[in-house]
């Protein structure tokens, strides 16, 4: 025997160098058409992706091209906020309603890239000299237009904010005289919407201004627009302008520019090129020519948007075809390792299966200690559905031994028909995996339990007699605890509902109310006023002093109903605002609400103290808002008081306080002051509409605090007040 095997060895020797030189040409085959399909696939998606960067260029083009439409929008509609507010004043707004303005726009950030805002005046020579006479009566001084001249028609700016060196020195500045800004004004008021200037070098820099465009919507007396171009001439008052610099208008209006593009703009309007602005990057090389252009109508404008790439064409999905060709060489050289494994693997595959035998044996000895001893309820079953084999914990749940449980269908211990599931559907789902359900079980002792079965097909030979697995747990109690709890649930739910609705229904009567009050109520009082003032203008000579004494009353009473519209109506919006919390330096804002009540009054002598370093979070528009109400409460009450003292400050536990030693109240009283219209004092005493506490209050509750007041009549009031709720003693 030892001597056949001798003999035999070299052919198996032979045969088996012959099977690893044929798998090292298999090998090498499958290394070459791999190397061969990666090339191949490689060539076709370079040209794919060269021909993507191209096309994802040009939507990034758009894109910012329909970025800087947007941003211009944006301007338009802040410059209309402006038309709206010369619109709704009887006269031209004070400089300081103007500031105001400009700061709840908070251009610089929320209109980053724009300059400010500014009003120009439309003039002839008559109403020129009414407005210097205005401004002197004012106090204001000279108002000087520049350049000097007599001329038809003046634009001067009136004023510019935000205020600063060089807006200050373009006060009065005749912006019609120069021909470029007076095309687009004479544009703006034509046409009654708004409209771009050409490329200009802006005065608000001084007199070497940069480059930039100057934006005019045109201001009526009225708020229907005339029909007629001559008509429209006559209505003019003038434009609210709002200027921005070429350099930055990119740098600072957040337009997205990718590092690999570059830009310009070119005004084109009327066929004549005009060089807008161009971004960093931008070459005017002869042979850098664009890779796109496109053009767009903006606001009487034709501009003219010029595409640059920096750098090669390229897009992310070259660097992954690189990766897919070494990810391709790799798995050529792998297969060519794996072939040359596969020759050395029939050895090993006899030791694996006899290692698998074994395995199987224990994993089956597992099995059924798993079953054995598993709180889970657990039988196996034939084909026919037939009980092969049960667990301690199925006979208990059943109620019967083990050796009943044998033999005996399992459907006969169910006692509902299950879900509406059919047979085919069940058996899918076995095939997939698992098939859950939960069934009702009979026990032996006729009571029903709650169980959930967990089913699956058990692997097996064509032969073997157990065909499924299924896993019994008794969940009867806590389905019990389950109802219960959805009990409770569904109460709550018709509680929640309940309050939701009647919520819903008050904040419609309120958007109702806010309504009616801001269209219908504000219309015949218009009429009052207007045929008011008709009266006053042409029938004076036909009225006594006492009829004028009663058209004056019927007038100043139409005021006083429209001034209480426009306080409900910020009251109302105090509760529908958006509300934006951040840190806030109480003391700066006081300092602030103080400095502008002085300069209403400046002849009152009134000693104030301000805390310092007084913070807070919350609404900075509504915060503001509080302190006005409260510290101009305190100013108007202490008009009658010697040696007046205003004191705003702050105790521990995160309470502020605003005290005084004015008028005061009697604190019987002090619940009506945060209703609104609910007054403590005559008007002729102190004026007001009764609704600047009640919006405090609801200031107060929006952040979450309190708020209540204390006084005595002659001796002063203090309103203290939380912007989050008090902690709580521990």
């Amino acid at each position: 025997m030892f001597a056949l095997r001798s003999r035999q060895d070299p052919a198996g020797r032979n045969r088996s160098s012959w099977r690893l030189r044929r798998s090292h040409f298999l090998a090498l085959l499958v290394l070459l058409g791999s190397l061969l399909m990666v090339g191949l696939y490689a060539r076709g998606a370079g040209e794919r992706e060269r021909k993507l960067a191209g096309a994802s260029f040009i939507a990034e083009a758009d894109q910012l091209a329909d970025t800087v439409r947007q941003r211009l929008l944006q301007y338009e509609l802040s410059l209309r906020g402006g038309v709206a507010l010369h619109s709704a004043a009887v006269d031209t707004p004070t400089s300081r309603q103007w500031r105001g303005y400009v700061d709840g726009l908070d251009i610089r950030r929320q209109l980053p890239g724009l300059m400010g805002l500014g009003y120009v005046a439309y003039l002839d020579p008559h109403s020129l000299a009414e407005l210097q006479l205005r401004q002197r009566e004012l106090g204001e001084g000279l108002f000087t237009v520049t350049p000097r001249g007599v001329r038809e028609r003046y634009g001067a700016i009136l004023y510019f904010e935000p205020e600063t060196e060089s807006s200050r020195a373009g006060i009065g500045y005749d912006q019609y005289s120069d021909p470029v800004r007076r095309s687009a004004m004479d544009a703006a008021r034509d046409s009654g919407e708004v409209r771009l200037s050409a490329p200009l070098r802006l005065r608000q820099h001084g007199r070497d201004g940069q480059e930039g465009v100057l934006m005019f919507a045109p201001v009526y007396r009225t708020a229907r627009l005339p029909v007629s171009g001559a008509g429209r001439e006559t209505a003019l008052v003038g434009w609210v302008y709002a200027p921005f610099r070429s350099t930055e208008f990119t740098d600072r209006s957040l337009v997205p520019i990718g590092h690999d593009i570059a830009f310009r703009i070119v005004d084109v309007t009327g066929g004549e090129e005009r060089p807008l602005l161009a971004s960093n990057g931008w070459s005017d090389a002869v042979d850098a020519r664009p890779l796109h252009t496109l053009s767009q109508q903006l606001y009487g404008r034709t501009w003219r948007y010029d595409f640059q790439h920096v750098g090669a064409l390229t897009s992310g999905g070259m660097r992954e075809l690189q990766a897919t060709l070494v990810a391709g060489v790799i798995a050529s050289l792998l297969l060519f390792a794996v072939v040359l494994a596969l020759a050395r693997t029939q050895s090993r595959a006899e030791t694996l299966a006899h290692r698998l035998s074994d395995s199987y044996r224990r994993s089956e000895q597992r099995f059924r200690n798993a079953m054995r001893y598993s709180a889970i309820g657990m039988v196996l079953l034939d084909r026919e559905g037939v009980i092969v084999e049960s667990n301690p914990a199925m006979a208990e749940i059943a109620g019967v031994s083990q050796a009943v449980l044998s033999g005996t269908r399992f459907r006969s211990y169910l006692a509902d028909s299950g879900d509406d599931v059919s047979r085919t559907q069940e058996t899918q789902a076995l095939r997939e995996g698992v098939f859950r359900s939960r069934r009702q079980l009979r026990r032996r002792d006729g009571d029903l339990r709650e169980v959930h079965l967990a089913s699956t097909l058990m692997p097996g030979e064509e032969e073997s007699d157990v065909a499924q697995l299924v896993q019994v747990e008794d969940v009867t109690e806590r389905v019990r605890a389950e109802a219960q709890v959805h009990a409770l649930n569904r109460t709550l739910e018709s509680r929640v509902e309940e309050r939701t609705r009647e919520l819903t229904q008050a904040n419609h009567e309120l958007e109702s109310f806010a309504y009616i009050v801001s269209h219908d109520l504000r219309a015949p009082l218009r009429s009052i006023d207007g045929f008011g003032r008709i009266l006053a203008e042409r029938y004076e000579a036909l009225l006594d002093a006492q009829g004028q004494d009663y058209l004056a009353r019927v007038r100043n009473a139409a005021a006083r109903m429209d001034g209480l519209i426009d306080a409900l109506l910020m009251m109302s919006r105090i509760s529908r605002g958006e509300f934006r919390r951040s840190p806030l330096d109480l003391s700066r804002m006081a300092s602030e609400v103080i400095t502008e009540l002085r300069q209403t009054e400046p002849g009152r002598d009134v000693t104030v103290r301000i805390a310092p370093g007084l913070q807070a979070e919350g609404d900075a528009a509504l915060v503001r808002n509080l302190l006005e109400n409260l510290l101009g409460n305190a100013w108007k009450f202490t008009a009658n008081t010697e040696r007046a003292t205003i004191e705003f400050g702050s105790e521990p536990g995160g309470i502020f306080y605003v005290t005084d030693n004015g008028a005061g109240f009697n604190s019987e009283y002090a619940g009506k002051l945060f209703r609104p219209f609910q007054r403590l004092h005559r008007d002729d005493e102190f004026k007001g509409h009764g609704v600047g506490l009640a919006s405090v209050r609801r200031i107060v509750e929006r952040h979450g605090g309190t708020i209540e007041a204390s006084g005595q009549p002659g001796a002063g009031a203090t309103f203290r007040f939380t912007l989050a709720p008090t902690p709580r003693a521990t």
